[in-house]
């Protein structure tokens, strides 16, 4: 059985525990929540590293985000090539930036502190090319809301512990993981889980004998 449903807290606080124990304790550090947005659509089908690299070009070429919106498409995505579909993503940035002035008068999400979780999560949603993760990203890292975002990693792990079903789809993690982690514990167990995925759970050869969710895992039990 996965979803969130009773004794599952008490689940969610040893794979919190044990995560910890293993990656350390994270402390919240605020972003500024419109260069969570770019930063997050930058790191679309691409590594960290590449996506990093993309966003220190744009800003290092660009003085603000008014200039990114007036440069010529091309200019743009000359400057985030590094981070893959630069065509795609050099233009999706510069409608998202368009539609937030229009909306706010400024180059600015800080009108998301303004709004409940529900209403900013929707609002960020209407932006062309946001998706849930990308969404939720800005309000866990930008704002501080307990929402928690799944990328490839956190889904291989959530699935391999049994907390959401084998063929349940990135929609379905967000909806039942969303509901399942305490809001106070999603912003440690989001940098965790994914760093439990990139060096023990891994896609290929998971490293299971030294790994201390063990006792927590479906695809462990069943090997």
């Amino acid at each position: 059985m996965t979803g969130a449903g009773e004794g599952y807290e008490g689940r969610i606080r040893n794979i919190w525990s044990a995560l910890r124990r293993m990656y350390g304790p994270k402390r919240y550090a605020k972003r500024d929540p419109l260069d969570e947005l770019i930063l997050t659509i930058l790191s679309q089908n691409t590594t960290d590293a590449n996506r990093d690299r993309a966003f220190r070009r744009l800003k290092d070429r660009f003085s603000s985000w008014g200039d990114v919106v007036d440069a010529r498409p091309e200019e743009v995505e000359e400057a985030i090539w590094s981070g893959g579909l630069a065509h795609v993503k050099a233009r999706r940035i510069q409608e998202v930036l368009r539609r937030i002035k229009s909306d706010f008068g400024e180059y600015s999400l800080a009108a998301l502190e303004g709004m409940k979780t529900g209403e900013g999560l929707d609002y960020l949603l209407s932006l062309d090319g946001v998706g849930e993760k990308t969404a939720r990203c800005v309000l866990l890292f930008g704002c501080g809301r307990g929402v928690f975002p799944v990328d490839t990693h956190i889904h291989r792990v959530a699935r391999r512990l049994g907390l959401i079903g084998e063929k349940a789809g990135r929609d379905e993690a967000h909806e039942v993981l969303g509901q399942m982690i305490p809001p106070e514990l999603s912003y440690e167990m989001h940098i965790n889980m994914i760093q439990h995925g990139r060096s023990t759970c891994k896609a290929r050869n998971p490293r299971c004998e030294e790994c201390e969710l063990a006792p927590y895992c479906r695809s462990y039990k069943g090997a």
